[in-house]
């Protein structure tokens, strides 16, 4: 009964081993479930020699005893090996159980597909081109670059940006503009303070800075065309906060082009006259010339050239110690100066020179050059005691300072794309545009690169004899040129006592230079439509 009661608790496979014991085959038996149970199998063989080497001995009573020890191990061993094999499969799984393992199963699966679906989804949305469209807005003046370069900035941008330039007719509309919202308090999305970026006068910097129109162009020392700048730039771009030149100053103004004062005069009328080439500043005040020139109304141009022609700096200090003779020599000399000039006016000196009213024109070089370009028999040069030089720059206006909600983002910041405009101008390719004669004027790049023969410009220039190279002064003048530095106190004092020497001359009135200007002017065209009826 025990027997029985055991073997429907049995795995199915021992069994038949069972009924075989009935039938005493105890050795064959013992052998073959042995044999599945390694864990006992020491044992078990142990137990099976020592009743096979006892069996003839031993009495009925020990016999049966025997057999009853030996069914008792064996049943141990399968009662543990059930048991083990038990656990090792663990209780039976119930149909709810299966039903929530094949939900989950599904489910991971589910997710499986769902991810592999967004992974191909987001490589599908990188792969799409998608434009960023970021405006920038810059006010200059006309012919202040070359008009190809919008085109260029653009494309180099690949459609992300949008550039608008707005024209103006002079720098000095420019410099109203961004005056005018600071003392009105009133500020229009048009106007030049609301602007990324605006073109300013070397001239104008100094006020621009000590006035807070403008504001410092931080980092732009590490930017690669920076460091490829020529020294003689970076001293001239770092001011102080008033202006002023400044070796630790910041950096609050970028050129992108520059030029020199020049002489332009007709060699026609110095030809039919036998009158020498002028070479030098020193020229000017030669008695066969009175009233033959028309200049620029420019306090430090027509002191400047005073000075360069007593041997001193356009930036001297103190015109009373440092210039020979002082100031009394100075005011001489450009007393003697105003009575060989016909004309002092900026906008229209070059007039006077093309209808023949003057033969000499002193003013500079991007406004001589396209004028003398279409005339026929000029001489341009820039006199070989060295001319004081000029330069265009980028600013940024600060408009951060005007509380208003009419200009949008631009009251927060500049455009994110105004270094990358600043960068592209100052590119070496765009040293090609200024040397193509394109526009004049020269890259400030164009110092940091080899110098170009004047004979090969000269080629280049049609109608134009002159002593420029690309537009600038060559290298043995260039170093005696100098740019327009901020005038120190005691420089602005001189300047005032000699501008009124100058009033106090007796001269002609202004109503008289102005009806003899315009006289000129009408016979000029009067004379021009005649030809062209005849």
């Amino acid at each position: 009964m025990l027997l029985s009661s055991l073997n429907l608790h049995l795995p199915r496979h021992h069994h038949h081993h069972l009924r075989l014991r009935n039938r005493n085959h105890h050795h064959s038996f013992a052998t073959t479930s042995l044999t599945r149970l390694p864990s006992f199998k020491a044992l078990t063989i142990s137990s099976l020699n020592h009743s096979s080497n006892s069996a003839a001995t031993l009495s009925p009573p020990l016999e049966f005893l025997r057999h009853l020890s030996i069914s008792s191990v064996f049943l141990l061993g399968v009662t543990l090996y059930a048991f083990s094999a038990a656990s090792a499969v663990g209780p039976p799984i119930s149909a709810a159980q299966q039903q929530k393992i094949q939900q989950e199963e599904e489910t991971q699966d589910a997710d499986a597909v769902t991810d592999e679906e967004l992974l191909e989804a987001f490589e599908k949305w990188k792969s799409k081109s998608y434009a960023l469209t970021v405006p920038i807005r810059v006010v200059t003046y006309r012919n202040s670059f070359p008009p190809v370069w919008i085109k260029h900035f653009l494309q180099s941008q690949g459609k992300r940006a949008k550039l608008k330039v707005d024209m103006r007719q002079s720098l000095q509309s420019i410099f109203d503009e961004l005056s005018l919202p600071f003392t009105s308090g009133k500020i229009s999305p048009k106007s030049a303070l609301a602007a990324d970026v605006v073109s300013l006068g070397d001239s104008w910097i100094n006020f621009a800075i000590s006035k807070g129109l403008i504001e410092p162009m931080l980092g732009i020392e590490e930017e690669e065309w920076f460091k490829n700048l020529h020294e003689n730039w970076k001293v001239y771009l770092r001011r102080s906060s008033n202006g002023k030149l400044d070796p630790q100053g910041k950096i609050w103004a970028v050129p992108y082009r520059w030029g020199s004062m020049v002489i332009a005069y007709k060699k026609s009328e110095f030809a039919k006259r036998k009158l020498d080439p002028i070479e030098d500043w020193e020229d000017l005040w030669r008695p066969e010339l009175a009233g033959k020139i028309a200049m620029v109304d420019s306090s430090r141009e027509v002191i400047g050239v005073v000075l360069k022609s007593m041997g001193a700096s356009y930036n001297t200090e103190n015109i009373g110690t440092q210039v020979s003779g002082g100031r009394d020599a100075v005011s001489q000399k450009l007393v003697q100066l105003a009575r060989q000039v016909r004309l002092f006016d900026s906008l229209h000196y070059l007039k006077a020179f093309a209808v023949g009213d003057t033969w000499v024109a002193v003013g500079w070089s991007a406004d001589v050059l396209p004028a003398a370009k279409r005339m026929s028999n000029v001489t341009v040069v820039v006199p070989k005691g060295g001319a004081s030089l000029w330069a265009d720059f980028w600013a940024v206006p600060a408009a951060s300072k005007i509380t208003t909600d009419k200009i949008g983002g631009r009251t927060r910041s500049p455009s994110p794309l105004v270094y990358q405009w600043i960068e592209f101008c100052l590119q070496p390719h765009r040293v090609l545009h200024f040397r193509d004669e394109a526009i004049p004027g020269s890259s400030p790049i164009s110092l940091s690169l080899p110098a170009e023969k004047s004979e090969q410009v000269k080629n280049r220039v049609a109608n134009l004899e002159t002593n420029l190279v690309a537009s600038v002064p060559p290298a043995d003048i260039l170093d005696r040129c100098e740019f327009l530095e901020p005038l120190s106190d005691s420089a602005v004092s001189d300047y005032q006592w000699l501008l009124s020497c100058i009033q106090k001359k007796p001269r002609r009135s202004i109503i008289q230079q102005a009806r003899e200007y315009f006289t000129s002017i009408v016979d000029y065209y009067q004379h021009k439509d005649h030809v062209k009826n005849v």
